[in-house]
């Protein structure tokens, strides 16, 4: 059994599509694959944007919304020119059903979070069920499970935490019987205990990705992105970067903390007790080595393996010298950042106890 999970940009256009089908065709000759996907590269974002629009009764959210129908509709007449009605039946009425939302958040003028989660599937729901239609079209042996059936969570909307029991379970009973040899899942979007619709945080699907692959207790969990694995430092920035061949799971969970962006940094926690290894690879360039994350020690002949950065960040600082030699203060100020749902990313204080300083993101900066 493999898991493979691909990102936005490799479900961006028809022709990554094409090579993303390939790739799993190829696998498929001898395992049965597990493929999970992310939405089309863009999509989340729009999604976002044409609910915010709605919420401030902005009309431009139906323009948005038609930007987004259109975008599938082009990769779905480019990917089955011959055999693409079957596909926009489906796809037209998970559209008219996300058209239904966006004009009850226009009609009510509220986006809560439990209805945003509910906005945001649409991209996974209808990039999963497009690539799963176009290789049965094809004649390839695949599937397309729901993965809102098998990845359980409580309901802390936007960022839900799994309930690895029950998940575990749900994951295992359904791959004892998968009679495909492709099944396509959508990543990133979850269902509480009581079915309401979850996601696991934006960049999601790498740990859909991850449950499945502890869950199954695979050999390898393969990331599929648009780069040749993890870099030493952003090659967009910097000309000289080179692709890490091996790095181990906390020099991984570090980089993608502070910004390197192939890997979301829960995505490790799964696979981490299980010592599954990860390996980073582009669909573009199916040959190309990439990044395996592992247990195992790596020597390397420099001392620095890599540097990231986080950009829109926001730091909030607490200081006065009544805050020498008194203890509570941190604790207060944590306890009140973590009532508002706000997450904190790196931390420093003072020697002299004189301040403390959290960065923390820049969306969160005026609720602290």
């Amino acid at each position: 059994m493999k898991v493979l999970k691909f990102g936005g940009t490799s479900v961006g256009s028809s022709k990554n599509i094409n090579n993303v089908i390939t790739i799993l065709d190829n696998y498929s000759k001898n395992n049965n694959v597990v493929c999970v996907v992310s939405a089309v590269g863009g999509i989340t974002d729009k999604l976002l944007q044409s609910g915010d629009e709605a919420k401030n009764k902005n009309n431009s959210y139906s323009d948005t919304f038609n930007l987004i129908k259109n975008i599938h509709s082009d990769i779905i007449k480019e990917l089955n020119p011959s055999s693409h009605d079957s596909i926009f039946t489906v796809v037209n009425e998970k559209l008219e059903a996300l058209k239904s939302l966006l004009d009850g958040i226009y009609l009510i003028n509220e986006l809560s979070p439990k209805t945003s989660d509910k906005l945001v599937s649409f991209g996974e729901l209808l990039s999963s069920f497009i690539i799963a239609k176009t290789m049965k079209n094809r004649g390839l042996s695949a599937a397309i499970k729901n993965s809102q059936e098998l990845v359980i969570t409580n309901s802390n909307f936007t960022r839900a935490e799994v309930d690895y029991t029950i998940t575990n379970i749900n994951i295992q009973d359904y791959f004892k019987s998968a009679s495909e040899k492709i099944t396509i899942l959508p990543g990133f979007i979850a269902k509480s205990k009581v079915g309401e619709q979850t996601t696991l945080g934006r960049g999601g699907s790498d740990f859909t990705a991850a449950i499945i692959a502890a869950a199954l207790k695979v050999e390898q969990l393969e990331i599929w992105t648009d780069v040749s694995g993890m870099f030493t430092t952003n090659p967009k920035l910097v000309k000289q970067a080179y692709p890490i061949d091996k790095i181990s799971y906390q020099e991984a969970m570090e980089l993608s903390h502070f910004g390197a962006k192939v890997l979301y940094p829960p995505t490790v926690q799964p696979v981490l007790d299980l010592n599954i290894p990860i390996h980073i690879k582009n669909t573009l360039e199916p040959e190309a080595v990439g990044t395996i994350i592992s247990n195992d020690e790596v020597i390397s002949k420099s001392p620095v393996k890599g540097i990231s950065n986080i950009n829109n960040i926001a730091l909030l600082t607490l200081q006065g010298s009544g805050m020498i030699g008194i203890p509570g203060f941190s604790k207060r100020l944590f306890e009140t950042l973590s009532q508002e749902k706000i997450n904190v990313i790196l931390i420093t204080q003072a020697s002299s106890e004189h301040s403390i300083c959290l960065g923390i993101d820049n969306k969160d900066a005026n609720s602290a």
